[in-house]
């Protein structure tokens, strides 16, 4: 019997990158899954029938705008009618923007605020209810790299993704005696479709092979030389949902290559 027969999993900005690995894995536990994102309508369509027929779990999509309260709390909502309930929020829609601090377009900065750390704050405060009431509950924030450390012209992004990892550590605490926990994953380089798009071009341009892009891509900051995978963050984020997660909470888990190891 798959782990997470009977839950319900929210998952934000999961119609594609790491929020679609972590969907799919989530399924593939067993899970019932509410789908969030941007993107064509048929394509997210037929992701819902591929999952649900591919795990024989029930698959419905919410287009909440992540960056409106009142979106976000219609998403919990329509996921506890139309599914039953919501075990399982995984925080994972985020959003980047890089320009020098004295040059960052102030609308950028709210935006990257409202999506990667605002979103989270108001799913957790939908949410938390209902898992309270059952004594049973799994919050996974996505963090990254950056949540734990910083580079030049991300501002926005490390504040946010700091704040994340911060917001994670407070919520563990406040709910560590009721059955729930609340963790964060935080990813360096994950070799999207979105980053193969750009290694592709980077080869093109350069005249060098994909293979020696995607190396150089990761140099800087990678040990291993080496990108994480939507389908990895996913298995470690059905982990962390797992019984044998029960005692993990309020901790930050690096998934980048060594890259916090420096």
């Amino acid at each position: 019997m798959p782990g997470l027969k009977g839950k319900v999993a929210v998952i934000t900005g999961s119609t594609s990158g790491i929020g679609k690995g972590i969907a799919e894995c989530l399924a593939a536990e067993g899970a019932d899954i509410m789908l969030n994102g941007f993107g064509d309508r048929s394509e997210i369509a037929e992701l819902e029938k591929k999952l649900a027929k591919d795990h024989a779990v029930k698959v419905a999509y919410s287009a909440a705008d992540m960056s409106k309260p009142d979106d976000i709390r219609g998403m919990i909502a329509e996921a506890q009618t139309k599914l039953g309930g919501v075990d399982l929020l995984v925080n994972n829609a985020g959003i980047q923007n890089v320009s020098p601090v004295d040059e960052f377009p102030e609308e950028r900065w709210d935006a990257v605020i409202a999506i990667n750390l605002s979103s989270a704050f108001h799913s957790i405060k939908a949410a938390l209810p209902e898992m309270k009431e059952k004594g049973w509950g799994r919050i996974i924030n996505v963090a990254s790299a950056h949540g734990l450390t910083a580079s030049p012209n991300k501002s926005a992004y490390v504040a946010a993704k700091h704040g994340v990892v911060g917001l994670t550590k407070a919520v563990a605490l406040e709910v560590a005696t009721q059955g729930i926990t609340v963790n964060a994953i935080c990813p360096g380089w994950v070799l999207t479709d979105l980053v193969r798009a750009q290694i592709e071009a980077r080869a093109k341009e350069s005249g060098q092979s994909f293979d020696e892009e995607k190396r150089a891509l990761v140099s800087e900051k990678t040990p291993s030389q080496g990108f994480s995978t939507p389908e990895q963050i996913g298995k470690l984020a059905a982990f962390l949902c797992s019984d044998a997660a029960d005692q993990m909470t309020g901790a930050p888990y690096s998934i980048d290559g060594g890259w916090m190891a420096q």
